[in-house]
């Protein structure tokens, strides 16, 4: 290891590195670490990675091909009006990429992807594959029991798969062990909103995308590392805009796009980047029956997303005006990939609700390959500045 370069910046890379990988590499080496070892991939957004866990597996966020991956035979599959995250997801199946996988998950996101998950059960016969249903209804006798039920079915076919029995005792362990990697990056975020300089965005965006790849516990620890070595390093505080970032729950945005929103002047103090990492928003109880006890935090200590039917628990915008007045933000930028429709059908209604707060907010569309940053930097820009006059008169 180069001691001659700071800590943080080490870690960074590491994390920029398995980011790059296209190939998952890292799955690849956990696996042949233990012969027998599998892995799960999930699409974006929400699955209860603790079942996977307790299944003695690994699981695998799948997050699209980014703007490194060419898409050639992934464009056949789908319109031109559809994302971009299935075709490029397609992409990275058809390539030999995913080969690494021994199943895929599909949450409740839209309806393209639960058309994605019947395409893959055609197209790759030979793997598990799984469309995870989740409640609608918020009572815990109906929706409550319905999750339960599928997660039961989850359960047994994992224990098939694997070869093994997945008991309670497995689940709570597993629980434990997600409940401690919920603190750290509750610890991340809080700190970022504290100290926005000493934690860019696009550096906290990294190390969420390596638990992509590594196993809960080193990453887990991955996270309290560059917590430490954040603070170590002084970096410049500038009078940048305090913003709420939100709109990419699914289809994540280029790196360069959030670099640039960071160089137009704005501190993105909370987002909904990778949110699979804090979905559930407090701990899970250990010490009773699992499915139960993640089945009651889904339905009533979960994040609000457009992905997710809570109509009957808040009122639209109640979350998002906790993040702002929790964050001490000063604005919030709506930035949804083009085509998303649940982020765009849901947008007018925050901002009618930012509005009538007085809450300054802008609005643009990107796709995971999103080649031109200029006028984005330009709009956010331009958004920071006008942030601060109001702010100042």
């Amino acid at each position: 290891m180069n001691t001659s370069i700071p800590k943080v910046t080490q870690i960074v890379q590491r994390c920029e590195a398995l980011f790059e990988d296209l190939h998952f590499n890292a799955v690849k080496d956990w696996k042949a670490a233990v012969p027998g070892r599998k892995a799960i991939g999930y699409m974006p957004v929400y699955v209860p990675r603790e079942l996977i866990h307790a299944a003695g597996m690994l699981p695998v966020g799948i997050l699209g091909g980014g703007d490194a991956l060419e898409v050639i035979q992934g464009d056949a599959y789908y319109q031109s009006y559809i994302c971009r995250i299935p075709r490029s997801t397609i992409e990275l199946g058809l390539t030999g990429r995913l080969d690494c996988l021994d199943g895929m998950l599909f949450p409740s996101i839209c309806d393209v992807i639960r058309n994605l998950s019947g395409m893959w059960q055609m197209l790759f016969k030979d793997k598990f594959v799984r469309y995870i249903d989740v409640p609608q209804n918020y009572q815990d006798e109906v929706g409550g029991r319905f999750y339960m039920e599928e997660m039961q079915i989850l359960r047994e076919e994992l224990a098939k798969l694997g070869g093994r029995e997945i008991t309670d005792d497995d689940i709570n362990r597993s629980i434990a062990a997600y409940n401690d990697n919920r603190a750290a990056i509750r610890d991340l975020y809080a700190y970022r909103a504290a100290k926005p300089w000493q934690a860019p965005t696009s550096e906290i965006y990294l190390v969420l995308r390596a638990g992509m790849v590594l196993p809960v516990e080193e990453h887990t620890a991955l996270v309290r590392e560059y917590l430490a070595a954040a603070e170590l390093l002084q970096r410049v505080k500038r009078d940048n805009a305090r913003v709420v970032l939100t709109g990419g729950f699914c289809e994540q945005p280029p790196l360069a796009l959030i670099k640039s929103i960071e160089m137009s002047g704005c501190y993105v103090v909370d987002d909904d980047f990778m949110l699979i990492t804090r979905w559930l928003l407090d701990e899970v109880p250990t010490d009773g029956n699992p499915l139960q006890e993640l089945s009651r935090a889904f339905l009533h200590r979960s994040a609000s997303t457009a992905a997710k039917y809570d109509a009957t628990r808040e009122e639209k915008g109640v979350f998002l005006m906790k993040q702002v007045k929790t964050r001490g933000a000063e604005g919030v930028i709506f930035a949804a990939p083009s085509f998303c429709d649940p982020a765009l059908l849901e947008r007018p209604m925050l901002q009618d609700v930012l509005t009538k707060h007085a809450i300054p907010h802008t609005a643009f569309k990107y796709a995971e390959n999103t080649g031109q940053m200029a006028p984005i930097r330009e709009q956010a820009g331009t958004f920071a500045d006008s942030i601060k006059l109001w702010n100042a008169a």
